[in-house]
């Protein structure tokens, strides 16, 4: 909203300086600083007020070290990530940007469903919350959302450099690169970054040739597909991350400076031709979301690093994977974050497998067996004997190599 106002008075009254708020990199950083400004000032007042109202956090006593003492710590803090994310951006960004709306849908609507599933525990008294096939469904129902969107905006196109003359009924752009000219269009395209490819770059349709002339019409369901599996599986990886203090949003702290590195490079033709990869017209508006999302979790850390004064609950870690996941998509990096989002999977794959395991060893045994001594994998460490404190910084500096390579794929080819 504050752009809209600035973009006026600079137009009808030529105040000095107001031009500012035209550059991506000022409203970002002014979201950064709001969102912080956000979440460590009003993130107190909310702390007291869950205590006040003893929205307390309910242990079950599993035998790790220290993990009794939290009992009461108050939940639902997720809240002032989604406060720390909304607010910046709807002062800072471009609120007609398809992008953008699709970013404050995706948080509104996962921080709805987890605040929910926190709702249930803590004032129903129902340790088992939200049932789980309802979670899927609310996941599944936004993936159908951003997927269909991708899909079918006449906004949502990539530019590439084509030779005349064309195919498509699209206006051709012309500049020149060195003493070359380039002719560009700006098209409906299914295609993605995909690190180690042929040109870093996967289309979807391409890759369904196998089903015959007619796989194109294929190309929508794949799509479809693999946002939900995307947006599921991000989301649950940063859910189950969150078990000890600061790791879940540290990580995605990490994860959120990536992504805006990313979209700041996909977003502007310039440095995009420059590297050569993917220039995604209108897509740099995001970079002023991702701002508010890395000044909200560093905020919000602020009082969850150990020992943690107040935790996100699935008010926040839902929320905060099911955003990177989208983002991720919007910008067409979503085949990047096995890389990037390295510890959301290992730890989500470490339940998958002790459980499968288990169940298998059980029904051929008749007794079931563990591949770790206790799944998630952070869990696995503390019965080790680590400190939760040397885990979680141990998984932040893998986290920080992770995006570094994710960053340096770009190049990779």
């Amino acid at each position: 909203m504050l752009y809209y106002l600035f973009n006026y008075l600079d137009h009808n009254f030529s105040i000095p300086g107001i031009g500012v708020f035209q550059y991506i990199t000022f409203r970002m950083a002014m979201a950064v600083i709001t969102s912080l400004i956000i979440t460590t000032v009003y993130g107190r007042r909310l702390i007291d007020y869950l205590r006040l109202k003893q929205v307390g956090e309910t242990v079950r006593n599993l035998g790790l070290e220290g993990q009794m003492q939290k009992q009461g710590t108050p939940t639902m803090g997720g809240l002032i990530i989604l406060l720390g994310i909304l607010v910046p951006t709807l002062l800072f960004a471009k609120l007609e940007n398809v992008y953008v709306i699709l970013m404050l849908v995706s948080t509104v609507w996962l921080g709805a469903i987890g605040f929910l599933d926190d709702y249930i525990k803590v004032f129903k008294k129902n340790k088992e919350g939200l049932a789980g096939r309802f979670k899927i469904i609310g996941q599944v129902g936004l993936a159908l959302i951003v997927g269909w969107t991708m899909y079918f905006n006449s906004n949502i196109v990539i530019r590439q450099e084509v030779k005349l003359p064309v195919k498509y009924d699209v206006p051709v752009e012309f500049h020149m690169r060195g003493n070359h000219a380039v002719y560009t269009q700006d098209i409906k395209s299914t295609k993605s970054t995909m690190p180690f490819w042929k040109n870093n770059e996967f289309d979807y349709s391409k890759g369904l040739k196998i089903f015959g002339p007619n796989y194109e019409h294929y190309t929508l369901l794949v799509f479809m597909l693999v946002s939900i599996l995307i947006i599921v599986f991000i989301s649950n990886g940063a859910n189950i991350t969150d078990g000890i203090d600061g790791l879940a949003t540290g990580t995605s702290a990490i994860i959120g400076v990536t992504l805006a590195i990313l979209a700041y490079v996909s977003g502007n033709t310039v440095i995009a031709d420059y590297l050569n990869i993917m220039y995604i017209p209108n897509s740099g508006e995001l970079v002023v979301f991702a701002g508010a999302f890395v000044g909200a979790c560093v905020g919000f850390l602020w009082y969850n690093s150990y020992p943690a004064q107040v935790f996100m609950g699935d008010t926040g870690s839902l929320a905060i994977g099911g955003i990177i996941a989208v983002f991720a998509i919007m910008i067409r990096k979503e085949l990047m974050l096995p890389l990037l989002c390295g510890i959301f999977v290992i730890e989500n794959l470490s339940v998958i497998m002790q459980v499968s395991y288990f169940k298998y060893t059980k029904k051929r045994r008749g007794e079931g067996k563990r591949i770790f001594l206790m799944a998630p994998l952070h869990h696995h460490f503390q019965k080790k004997g680590f400190h939760e404190a040397k885990i979680v910084t141990r998984f932040w500096i893998i986290g920080i190599a992770l995006a570094v390579i994710t960053v340096l794929t770009l190049k990779l080819r």
